[in-house]
């Protein structure tokens, strides 16, 4: 599995795209916004022959969804949420604008994840593991074969996700580290939804909010 990550919106979010051999891919948390930045999604796909099969949200703040429609209404896929997320996501709208977002175009979800849930792509499982506290409904996306974990605003390299939005709770957030994401191997390399990746061992040993 290749994982590819574009840096969009001034949030200096990160789109996740992930596929295989057999080219089909899944979008995780597409923040392209301005026209420049779906150019610039569109064409790596283009450029590298994939067909986008899932359209996935990690969780639903603002900056991890300025493009699902984008993809959602280009690649004829459906978005894929957490139903405690969906709160998060219709809450949008009304406070797009005051964020300078005044294009911000909805899209909700046609099915929802669960903890354990398995999604496929390719010749590629991930599975579903629900880590609330920065957000009601946020999952990450964990491939074992490959130690490989999406894992949006949970953590980050020697940080955590902030907890102080609404539906955020600090102890959820430590919960979900420490008893779904340090469950996995030290090896697993962890694609934050903002900044550089990291490792589970790294975080485990050097992280300042879980010592």
């Amino acid at each position: 599995m290749k994982v590819t990550c574009l840096t969009f919106n001034p949030f200096q979010e990160n789109t996740y795209i992930l596929h295989d051999d057999k080219n089909e891919c899944v979008v995780i948390d597409p923040g392209c916004y301005e026209k420049q930045e779906r150019e610039q999604l569109k064409n790596y796909i283009e450029e590298n022959g994939l067909k986008v099969v899932r359209l996935l949200n990690t969780h639903c703040h603002i900056d991890h969804v300025l493009g699902n429609k984008f993809v959602a209404d280009t690649y004829k896929v459906g978005l894929e949420i957490h139903p405690d997320d969906e709160q998060t996501l219709r809450a949008i709208p009304a406070y797009a604008p005051s964020y300078g977002f005044q294009m911000y175009e909805e899209v909700l979800p046609t099915a929802f994840l669960q903890e354990g849930d398995v999604v496929t792509f390719g010749e590629t499982e991930l599975q579903v593991l629900f880590t609330p506290g920065h957000a009601p409904g946020h999952v990450v996306f964990y491939n074992g074969p490959e130690k490989i974990c999406i894992g949006g605003d949970v953590l980050f390299q020697n940080s955590i996700g902030r907890t102080d939005l609404p539906g955020g709770n600090h102890e959820t957030l430590i919960n979900s580290i420490k008893s779904k994401l340090f469950a996995l191997p030290d090896e697993v390399t962890v694609y934050p939804g903002h900044g550089p990746e990291t490792t589970i061992g790294h975080e485990r040993n050097n992280n300042p909010f879980l010592r």
